[in-house]
């Protein structure tokens, strides 16, 4: 866990800057919140699979 701190910490303003710029250049500025709204359908479907397995095993065991 320290380890992946570290490794996030290490990630300062410039870089963030070059990482936008570089998404911009591969994907283009219309393809970007169609990826957006693909990353952020996959974490709610991901949320609510995480809230309902702990309801299908409690009724596993009844």
């Amino acid at each position: 866990m320290n380890s992946l701190a570290i490794y996030f910490g290490m990630i300062g303003g410039p870089q963030i800057i070059i990482i936008v710029v570089v998404i911009l250049l591969l994907f283009g500025g219309r393809k970007i919140p169609e990826l957006m709204r693909g990353l952020g359908s996959g974490i709610k479907e991901f949320k609510n699979a995480a809230k309902e397995e702990p309801e299908e095993k409690l009724e596993e065991k009844k």
